[in-house]
Parts: C-alpha cells; structure tokens; sequence
C-alpha cells in the first residue's frame, strides 16, 4: 500500500511561543518530518517568534538540536535537514507591548497561505490577537491555532471566544486537540461510515456499553503547581475524551464537510445526560516506588484536585439512550494506553453448550501505544472433544498491516497543522462545541466542590482506586484491563 503525500500551498507560518516545549518536541519537529515527506513547498517559512533575545542563527540552532533530540535518527537527513532549517527565522517580540511587530510584518510575504500559532498562555491570546490586526500582519485570509486550556469553565470560555470573535471570523480560528489527529481516531469515523459492516449495529440495540480510557504511568512532579488548578476532569475529560466519545456516538453528517461533522458532535454534547454523584470516582494517587504522591507533587498536603476520574455517562437519543459510556482517566497508572473498547450484547439465544467459554464480541481502538484495531470474535477452539468456544481477535495493527509506511505514521501535530494550512476545520473544535463542553462539565465539578468530596488514594501501578471498580460491577460489568 502507498501513501499519497498531497503537498500544501507556499505558507508562511509564525509560531508565537517559538522557543518553548511544544514547539521544541512536536511543532518543528513535525514540519520537519512533513518536509521530509515531501509536503512543504520549498519556499514555505517558518517564524519563531517570543521573547527571549535570539537572532536566526540562534534559532536554527535550537531547531536543529530539538528535531535531532525528537526525530527518529533513521529520519535525520542531513541535506533535507540543511535546507529544512534554512526556511527558518526568528524575531524577538513582545507580545503585551509594541516590539518586533514592526520587524514581523517585514517577514510576511504577499501571495502565501499565513498561519500564526498560538504555543502560549491563553491569556496573551487576545494581545497577539489584537496586534496581528493592528499591526496589519493578518488579514481575512490568515488563520490562527490556539492551544488548550480553552478556559477553565464556561464563562472563562465564552471570553476566550470573544476575545478571538473581535479579531478573527469563526472560520480562522482552529482549536486545537491532538486527539482528533491520530491516526486511529480519523479511522474510527471511516470504520463507521465507509463499512456497512458496522453501522447498523452501532446503537444501543446491539451495544451493551462503551469504555474509554486514557491511562498514563507518569505523574504531575515538575508540573503540579499548573496541574492541581485543572485536574484529570478538565485536564482530560472535558475535551479529549468528550471529543473521543462524540467521534463514537454521533449520527452520520450529511458530507465529510467540516461544519457538518461539527455540527453532529455538538449533537451528542447537548444529548448528554447529567451525571449523578454516585456515577463519579474520583482519586489521587499515593506515594511509592521511590516517589512522592500527588500532594507531594502538587506541594499542597490538603488537595482535593484529582488525578484519576471514571464516570458513568448516558447519552438520552434515541440511538444511545440504554447504553452507558464508561470514561476513565489518570496518572501513575499500570501502563501506557489509550483506547475505546465497543463491547457488544450477547446473542438472544445460544445453540451451544459451551456457555462458559462465550465472552462479549469488543471492537478495540487502540490509539497508543501500536496504534490500530481489533475484533473479539468467537470461533471453535481447535482440536476434537466437541464443540468448545473460545475469543480470538481479528487485529489490524497499523505497523503490520502497511509495513515501513505504519511505522511511519505522521504524528498527530503534522496532520493537524497541515490541515491548517490547507484551511480544513474538520478535525477543530468549534466555540460552540466548546461552550456545550463546559455547559456539561461545570454542574458535575461544582457538585463535587459543594459536597466536599475528597479524591480517593490509589496504588501507583496500580487501575486506580477500589470504588473505581464498584462502579462497574454494580452493573454487572468491568473495566478492561490496562495495559500496553
């Protein structure tokens, strides 16, 4: 199987922030590996802009040890590499005040695609918004990338939005969730939609629940100070996993068309039902292995901000209403993954004997690690001695099934600044997505803080706290088991 690589137009690209984390680990690592791929134009630039006093040469520097640092070395070519870094420039600007936007707008080229990447704190978005316009740097046709947190709450939120709406149409600004670029999660929509294998059977007639988990080994050491102002609930819930389950649960739009697409999530977010206090666990991990807890980290021996989440949520539509989606979260867990298991009911008759050997037909997403997919399926267990059942899977995984080309996935951060650039919203959040988001997510964080819940401790390595586990068997289900 061989990929098409679809170049882009000539672009000029500024990413405000452009000697921090992100942009250092994923932003000029993934352009360089699309330019490698043969997706950017040549003449295409690239502008590190932010505060720190650097000229060019300095900032090729860091570009060149960061995409050395966070490139696979099999992908490093030195001659791609050399011209990669020669399309790059830097101006040292003050964000909040008036220098180097004079020295910026000299960098813009007339006739280009111009996109500004936003890798900073939300609360200077309105200031680069403002001066973009009035420094006439961007115009109708320019577009802007804004990083979460997209607020911490719904009024926070519909600031935020408002602050952008001054300066830019709707159709400009791209919010954007890493998750929606996986590979695996673009599938899930093609899975659904381009097989009539599975659409038919995806309603609650046929599935019996949905889990979603997103499961880290790491903790908050070295960040806890910003992570015990969010917690695994705004951190995660409200906008990773609620676009993983709007992407399952939403109706068919009427054409891959970004609005439309959009529009059909928002659905889903509106449909959702409140979640009862005794639908939520919430915990924080404990100390162990050598390490601190989560207060340790967090530096505060009373809080109540947590680490891990599970919550029962129930969609009230009429393909949903009857099946519960499952959602859980957290730090310090067994292992590494991220998935969406699609457990479907048993059959209303068995013909066969072998009634304990019969397990739920699943369909698994896997988003990482070995990223792909796979079917539990029944079949007779080899051998004589009569008919005895057992599950095998039917697995696609993506390395496998094609080859050099599924090692070499693009990361999510390529596909997604590409999209930019070609002015497809598709894979972005809307502000009216984001509003229902939060509209959502506000009543159940203020129900907590109202009643004085504290978080659970769990065990490091550990699935996370006990009442977690309550949660399903109480309807006579149970959490996957977490592992890579």
């Amino acid at each position: 199987m061989v990929s098409r690589v679809i170049p882009v137009d000539p672009f000029d690209l500024v990413i405000f922030g452009g000697t921090g984390d992100l942009a250092k680990r994923k932003i000029l690592p993934g352009l360089y590996r699309r330019f490698l791929a043969g997706q950017i134009p040549s003449d295409s630039a690239i502008i590190g802009a932010a505060r720190a006093d650097m000229d060019d040469a300095g900032f090729r520097d860091l570009a060149r040890a960061a995409i050395v640092e966070f490139v696979a070395a099999d992908r490093i070519d030195d001659t791609v590499l050399a011209a990669f870094i020669e399309r790059l420039s830097y101006v040292s600007i003050d964000a909040q005040g008036s220098g180097g936007w004079s020295a910026l707008k000299k960098k813009m080229r007339k006739n280009t695609v111009r996109a500004f990447y936003f890798s900073v704190a939300p609360s200077l978005f309105g200031d680069l918004a403002e001066r973009l316009h009035g420094h006439g740097i961007a115009d109708e046709d320019s577009r802007i990338v804004v990083e979460k947190p997209f607020g911490r709450d719904l009024a926070s939120a519909r600031e935020l939005n408002a602050v952008l709406a001054r300066h830019f149409a709707e159709g400009q600004i791209y919010r954007i969730d890493h998750y929606l670029g996986k590979e695996t999660v673009q599938n899930l929509m093609a899975v659904r939609f381009a097989n009539i294998l599975f659409e038919p059977l995806w309603k609650s007639e046929y599935v019996d629940h949905v889990q979603i988990t997103v499961a880290e080994t790491v903790g908050v050491d070295g960040r806890g100070a910003y992570y015990d102002k969010s917690g695994a609930m705004r951190d995660m819930v409200q906008n990773h996993m609620m676009q993983l389950l709007c992407l399952i649960a939403m109706e068919p739009p009427y054409h891959f068309d970004p609005d439309a697409v959009r529009d059909e999530k928002l659905k889903v977010i509106r449909a959702l039902d409140p979640v009862l206090p005794e639908d939520i666990v919430r915990g924080q991990y404990l100390a162990g292995s050598g390490q601190g807890g989560y207060r340790d980290h967090a530096g505060d021996a009373a809080s109540r901000t947590e680490s891990y989440i599970a919550l029962k949520v129930n969609i009230s539509n009429w393909r949903w209403k009857g099946t519960p989606f499952y959602l859980r979260t957290g730090k310090r867990l067994r292992a590494r993954t991220s998935e969406i298991a699609i457990t479907f009911r048993e059959p209303p008759h068995s013909i066969f004997d072998d009634a304990e050997g019969w397990r739920e037909n699943v369909l698994v997403i896997r988003l990482q690690p070995n990223e792909g997919m796979n079917l539990m399926v029944m079949i007779k267990e080899p051998g004589p001695g009569g008919m005895r059942l057992t599950q095998v899977p039917l697995d696609m995984s993506f390395a496998t099934v094609l080859g050099e080309e599924g090692e070499d996935i693009p990361d999510a951060y390529e596909r997604l600044i590409m999209d930019v650039i070609r002015g497809n919203q598709t894979l972005f959040m809307r502000g009216d997505e984001v509003e229902a988001a939060w509209a959502w997510t506000d009543p159940i964080i203020e129900g907590w803080e109202k009643r004085g819940d504290r978080p659970r401790g769990y065990d490091p390595g550990s699935s996370g706290p006990e009442d977690a586990l309550m949660l399903m068997h109480r309807d006579g289900r149970r959490w996957r088991e977490i592992r890579e």
